[in-house]
């Protein structure tokens, strides 16, 4: 601040000066002559002020260059005189110390703007700024585990099996191990923890193939789920790469392809792939080094499947026959435990009630037995027993050409969107919840063009629903597709369901079961299927297992041919396939249907 002159009287030369102005030290009385000329003082003033020459303080003007000093000079000149003049007080106030405080800091920062203008940086004006940069100047690796973190993950991945799952684990040395399992007792979820833990332990490459990159991809979400649960790791990327140089691919059939992969692999229910021999082929080249691992596992499909041969070792087998040896026993009595055979292949069945003997207490074996699936289905997915196709409608061999790999195929279809086809006609169809099964639904996106393709854009299972639930499901599928059509059975559930879906879906249509009418859906669906017209995502296997479930039959009377899968008022089985006939009703068994026929024309105009 600036300090005004104080106005003096003419004064006698000899008159004494101002209180506390030194008389003996000219050093001093200079510095006081400074400071006033800094606080604005004319040259005269200080003088008599001080009793001095005028002359005296101009030539000290001149010579120090008072009138050349910078503002943090002048402010430090005077902080300097206050601060000694409070120092040298004998008896301070608690005022006095408050003072002495902020001038000391005043001074502290005058001496870092100082550092700051000779050529610092801005850490000279504010320290903090070292201690926010005093962290690792490297940047965090990507992917990286600590060694406490990655012991982390290894306790969390032993202490959360089941004691099948141990077995696996305990032979996970084998060079080729082969699993046939129930459904839903968490193969994929075990098989994508051992991969990470060996990834990490070995550095060795781990590579997931399965019928489609969809399917290949829920390795990945376990495997990075696990990561940030046991150890507080985010992994990102595709592929997921470590530190210590492994690779994590997810891949599906574009596999075919991939003979500069190499690695253990992981290969999820190759008994529903398409064409597994030549599929096969690579993906054994893929791990033909002696240090790699190769893992099959999968629920069973058709006995004519092209993976059955591979699976109860018949080539090998048929070198052993020449021989005169016995060939390969693959019975769930020789195989419950795991088992080398003799073409060194380590094999197991797991059962659904092996998985309940080994600890795995998720499941209500007599409500499944009962309820949720007929005889047939429960011997097929959970007792691992495999389907005769031979008397099936819809054949396996049939149903593969309708596979495909949905994520590389489809470029119009955006599986993660809020409205996954845009505004482009689809056709849903349901086949309700009867007494305690399960519902399906099927949305079906109809062909562009007359005689193309139908695809299967979502599919869904439902269980323990009331028919309110059910038709709430399926007004939410109206908020994300454009619907043009729903086909409702209403010969069970459905007649409870229907009303409700009629008053937000005034046009859905009523399917009333009947001998004829199952008839020409099926012949429609089989028309279809065995003209390539049908696509669904490969890893859709409960749907081609729906499918093949359906036989000719004879109705009650015998006298009228139908066609069925086991369906009760107790077990309910193929809900997903007639869901998706229901959807196919909607074109005419002879051809285009009128709406589709006006969908096209807007469509391809």
């Amino acid at each position: 601040m600036l300090i005004k002159p104080v106005q003096f009287k003419p004064a006698k030369r000899a008159a004494a000066r101002a209180p506390g102005i030194p008389t003996d030290d000219p050093a001093a009385l200079r510095d006081a002559a400074r400071s006033l000329y800094w606080q604005g003082w004319r040259i005269s003033s200080i003088a008599k002020h001080l009793n001095i020459k005028r002359s005296t303080v101009a030539s000290w003007k001149e010579r120090d260059k008072w009138h050349l000093s910078t503002a943090i000079d002048r402010v430090e000149g005077q902080i300097e005189a206050r601060m000694v003049q409070l120092v040298g007080k004998e008896v301070k106030t608690g005022s006095d110390f408050k003072e002495i405080d902020l001038l000391t800091r005043s001074l502290v920062q005058m001496s870092r703007k100082r550092r700051y203008d000779g050529g610092g940086n801005e850490a000279d004006l504010n320290p903090n700024l070292d201690k926010r940069n005093a962290g690792p100047k490297k940047k965090p690796t990507r992917n990286e585990f600590s060694e406490e973190q990655q012991s982390l993950l290894l306790d969390a991945f032993r202490d959360s099996l089941f004691d099948y799952q141990k077995v696996w684990h305990r032979n996970g040395h084998e060079r080729t191990r082969i699993i046939l399992k129930s459904r839903q007792i968490g193969a994929t979820w075990y098989f994508a923890r051992e991969a990470l833990a060996d990834a990490l332990a070995t550095g060795r490459n781990q590579i997931f193939l399965s019928a489609s990159k969809a399917q290949a991809h829920v390795f990945k979400q376990y495997i990075v789920q696990f990561a940030k649960e046991a150890a507080g790791v985010e992994l990102s990327g595709d592929p997921i790469v470590l530190p210590n140089g492994a690779h994590l691919y997810f891949l599906g059939t574009s596999a075919r392809t991939a003979q500069g992969y190499h690695g253990n692999f992981y290969f999820d229910e190759f008994f529903w792939t398409h064409n597994f021999t030549e599929l096969n082929k690579v993906a054994s080249g893929m791990a033909i080094q002696a240090k790699w691992r190769k893992t099959y596992f999968s629920t069973p499909s058709s006995i004519n499947h092209q993976a059955y041969p591979f699976w109860a070792g018949k080539e090998f087998s048929d070198r052993l026959q020449k021989a005169k040896k016995a060939k390969i026993d693959i019975s769930h009595l020789k195989l419950s435990s795991g088992f080398t055979g003799e073409d060194k292949i380590w094999r197991q069945i797991v059962t659904i009630l092996d998985a309940e003997a080994g600890g795995c207490n998720l499941f209500d074996l007599d409500h499944l037995r009962d309820y949720e699936y007929s005889p047939d289905q429960f011997d097929n997915l959970l007792m691992c027993n495999f389907i005769d196709d031979n008397q099936s409608i819809f054949p396996q061999a049939e149903l593969q050409r309708c596979m495909v790999d949905s994520w590389e195929v489809w470029d119009d279809v955006k599986q993660f969107a809020a409205r996954p086809f845009g505004y482009r006609p689809v056709w849903i169809g349901y086949d309700p919840s009867l007494s305690g099964d399960s519902a399906g639904c099927v949305v079906l996106a109809p062909p562009l063009v007359a005689g193309g393709k139908f695809r299967v854009l979502e599919r869904h299972q439902w269980r323990g629903m009331d028919f309110a639930a059910q038709a709430e499901s399926i007004r939410q599928m109206t908020l994300r597709y454009q619907v043009e059509y729903i086909g409702i059975d209403t010969t069970g559930m459905g007649i409870g369901v229907f009303p409700i879906v009629k008053q937000f879906f005034p046009n859905a249509t009523a399917i009333n079961y009947s001998p004829e009418v199952k008839t020409r859906m099926v012949l429609k669906a089989k028309d279809v299927i065995s003209k390539g017209r049908l696509e669904f995502d490969a890893g859709a296997t409960d749907l081609s297992a729906a499918f093949m479930t359906i036989r000719k039959t004879l109705t009650a009377s015998g006298r009228q041919v139908t066609y069925d899968a086991g369906r009760t008022a107790e077990t309910g089985h193929a809900d997903l396939a007639w869901a998706c006939m229901h959807a196919l009703d909607h074109e005419p068994i002879e051809g285009v249907s009128e709406n589709t026929q006006s969908f096209m024309e807007i469509y391809t105009s």
